[in-house]
């Protein structure tokens, strides 16, 4: 499968992937700019495609086009403005570079989980404090109920 992505969006995506999740030699965690993970991006893509062109172009524009070149505190700040800033298109490119790294064995691995499906064996997850949710519960409906008057 070829990509959707021209090669210069590839570059950039990889230098953003790596800035966004840096690799962790001491934990064994590769950087999500490593190809199995960016060949999982890209394949992911699908109807995102303008999202994340979106998200790519704003970041190059940020960055002059010379984005790979810049240094790392100033790459982390345009990625993290973008990220904060830049809508639903921005949410989506970050969703989709972090789905594809946890979904690498080698990362399951390095966090201590099998490199499996979570079914059908499933995981446990231990209860958490649902008293934090009464907040929630108690507020007001965010909806307008249109069934009332009808009958």
């Amino acid at each position: 499968m070829s990509s959707p992505l021209t090669n210069p969006e590839r570059r950039d995506l990889a230098a953003i992937a790596a800035t966004m999740i840096p690799a962790d030699k001491a934990l064994g965690m590769p950087a999500a700019d490593d190809p199995a993970i960016l060949a999982d991006i890209e394949r992911s893509i699908g109807r995102d495609l303008a999202a994340v062109r979106e998200t790519l172009a704003a970041i190059a524009a940020a960055a002059n086009g010379k984005f790979a070149t810049l240094d790392i505190d100033r790459r982390e700040a345009l990625v993290a403005e973008r990220l904060a800033a830049g809508g639903w298109p921005a949410w989506l490119f970050g969703r989709l570079v972090l789905a594809a790294y946890y979904r690498d064995d080698r990362v399951l691995r390095a966090l201590g989980h099998e490199a499996r499906a979570p079914f059908p064996k499933g995981y446990v997850l231990e209860q958490g404090d649902w008293s934090l949710l009464d907040p929630v519960r108690d507020r007001a409906p965010l909806w307008r109920d249109d069934r009332k008057g009808a009958r």
